[in-house]
């Protein structure tokens, strides 16, 4: 399902693996330290605005995806593939996640291992976005 030379269907599907990715990022891989960083104990983060920020993170998820896909989709006629899309992914992680990450919890004081573990994340999160939307381009 393929629109203005985005495939709607891939950006759905890399959505969905980016919140997957988020869940096992932030759950059994890196929720103790994470937390610790953070001083955030497990009562703190009961409560009802879970539901919104879940909802909220499927839809920047999705937003992500399908302006990834747009990206990639620009490298032109035949270049959508899972190489491109991978470096493509790294490429938006280097020169917009990280550097932005970097001086926001830089002025905010805040831990480097927050710095390592969030910013791990959206790498991760990008280039199984970038795979998927790549991939699904061929």
């Amino acid at each position: 399902m393929t629109f203005s030379g985005v495939n709607y269907l891939a950006v759905l599907i890399a959505a969905v693996a980016g919140f997957l990715v988020g869940f096992i990022w932030y759950g059994p891989l890196f929720s103790k330290p994470w937390r610790a960083a953070n001083n955030i104990t497990s009562g703190s983060m009961q409560g009802g605005s879970m539901p919104m920020l879940l909802v909220l993170s499927f839809i920047a998820l999705l937003v992500m995806a399908w302006v990834l896909a747009g990206l990639i989709g620009h490298l032109g006629p035949g270049q959508v593939t899972l190489r491109n899309g991978v470096i493509s992914a790294i490429f938006c992680w280097i020169g917009f996640v990280i550097t932005t990450m970097a001086v926001n919890n830089g002025f905010a004081g805040r831990k480097g291992v927050l710095l390592w573990i969030d910013s791990g994340h959206w790498l991760a999160v990008l280039v199984v976005q970038g795979a998927i939307i790549g991939w699904w381009g061929r």
